[in-house]
């Protein structure tokens, strides 16, 4: 079983954390002990609680086991943009020493961690570091998540071979239905199961708010088992 594993998205508004809650609430199916980690969110607010985002929450809520919401989000940004504008406005400097500290910890703690990427593979964090610079240091295994809507294979495709490019393992990809009008949906799906030689993990219909129901039974998580 996969230790830890990061889900990347083919874009922003792809339905990275819908395609998150569903494997880790698959995977608590299985009985397994997990945790699911937004190292970086912007768009946060602030609360009673300090600064919190909303899909850092649904992953602390899919996981099963309890840890402190400094740990599911170590970097929590105000302004929604691109995380590297935000941090530059807010003063801050994401550490790639400060993520895999806390990954290690969560490793520690639990049987598998979920880690969920922002904006597409190449989001920039710094002027001059991507968030995949990390997870390519880490040597993390990569889920790929397509949202399924006109345009999404060659975002998939050059995805997917910037994942290769970087060294990085693609061990599964997700079909998430974010256009429900999306004309041609079967022929899309096809072609990308002839493209990737990683296993479909799963087809996630459009459902609205479907963050707030259970989705592990439209995920098959064998193959990071």
């Amino acid at each position: 079983m996969m230790k830890a594993f990061f889900i990347a998205g083919t874009d922003t508004d792809v339905g990275k954390t819908v395609s998150s809650k569903a494997i880790l609430q698959a995977l608590a199916a299985r009985e397994l002990a997990t945790i699911g980690y937004k190292p970086v969110a912007a768009g946060c607010e602030l609360t009673a609680d300090g600064m919190r985002n909303s899909d850092a929450l649904h992953l602390q809520k899919a996981a099963t086991v309890a840890v402190p919401y400094e740990d599911v989000n170590p970097y929590a940004l105000a302004l929604p943009a691109s995380p590297h504008i935000a941090a530059k406005q807010e003063n801050v400097t994401v550490d790639f020493d400060r993520l895999s500290e806390t990954l290690e910890r969560l490793k520690a703690q639990s049987d598998t961690v979920l880690i969920e990427g922002a904006g597409g593979w190449r989001v920039p964090i710094t002027d001059d570091e991507c968030l995949s610079n990390w997870v390519k240091r880490e040597k993390l295994p990569v889920v790929l998540v397509v949202g399924i809507k006109l345009g999404c294979l060659s975002h998939a495709m050059l995805t997917a071979e910037a994942i290769a490019a970087d060294g990085l393992e693609l061990v599964g990809w997700v079909a998430n239905r974010v256009n429900p009008g999306t004309e041609n949906y079967a022929e899309i799906i096809a072609l990308l199961e002839h493209k990737f030689s990683a296993p479909k993990l799963g087809e996630i219909p459009y459902i609205p708010s479907a963050k707030r129901i259970d989705l592990g039974k439209y995920i098959d998580v064998t193959p990071l088992l």
